[in-house]
């Protein structure tokens, strides 16, 4: 990356950044979402009782939805819409190479990411006394690289194969799906049997099992879920490199 397409490459993750910052509902999705469900469950103890203790549970599992909300939710529909408006056309024909849109989409997440990470482990020590204690502190950002991976590419896979309403309506859906069923509020052995198959399948399930280890020194490795994440991130990049369309 020579020094001009640099420059132009962050110059458009400032922008993706600060449009993303200007719309409301992004704003709600990715930022205040996670933090009013850290608070509204830490708070009244609603979280059911599992070998580790409910703040143990429950931190990991909202740091997975906010990287669900980030990369599948807010960039999918974003770039659906601006699909739909021809804004990545005339993007794809600027000076700045379509890979770089993407790079500068990439960094736009991840500066999000990191923004609502340290927001939500600041409430967990403020707020309830809770600090990461599994000392698996590469572990936790293989893992948030892997699911902001997976993710994002489940989001760009819609947003380029799908029409933008339908983009929307999905996403949403693979939000509250993930939300109920993917091991971030409800723990997997709570869920009806035959709902534990699709649970513990999901890429959702997958990022909540390896953060909870990383984060709070579970009892064993959680080798299925890194393999699955892997796996997750793997074919969504795949399915979305093949599908995505830019008008």
């Amino acid at each position: 990356m020579n020094g001009s397409i640099g420059r132009a490459v962050f110059s458009q993750a400032r922008m993706e950044l600060a449009l993303t910052m200007r719309r409301g509902e992004n704003v709600l999705v990715t930022i205040v979402v996670p933090l009013v469900l850290l608070v509204f469950f830490g708070s009244l103890g609603l979280i059911p009782s599992t070998s580790a203790g409910p703040m143990d549970f429950l931190v990991p599992g909202v740091l997975a939805l906010a990287i669900i909300s980030t990369g599948m939710v807010n960039l999918g529909i974003a770039t659906a819409y601006e699909r739909y408006y021809g804004v990545l056309k005339r993007l794809g024909g600027s000076p700045l190479p379509r890979w770089g849109l993407l790079v500068a989409k990439a960094l736009s997440v991840l500066a999000l990411e990191i923004v609502q990470v340290v927001l939500l482990l600041a409430v967990a020590f403020f707020g309830y006394g809770w600090s990461p204690h599994g000392g698996q502190g590469v572990l936790a950002v293989v893992c948030l690289v892997f699911g902001t991976l997976a993710f994002s590419a489940i989001g760009l896979a819609m947003a380029g194969a799908l029409r933008a309403e339908a983009t929307l309506a999905m996403a949403n859906g693979l939000f509250l799906l993930f939300l109920l069923l993917g091991d971030v509020l409800m723990p997997t052995d709570h869920l009806p049997l035959l709902l534990r198959p699709l649970s513990e399948v999901l890429p959702a399930t997958a990022l909540s099992d390896a953060l909870r280890f990383a984060l709070t020194g579970a009892p064993s490795f959680p080798t299925l879920s890194v393999v699955l994440l892997i796996a997750w991130s793997v074919v969504a990049l795949i399915v979305a490199a093949s599908t995505f369309r830019w008008e």
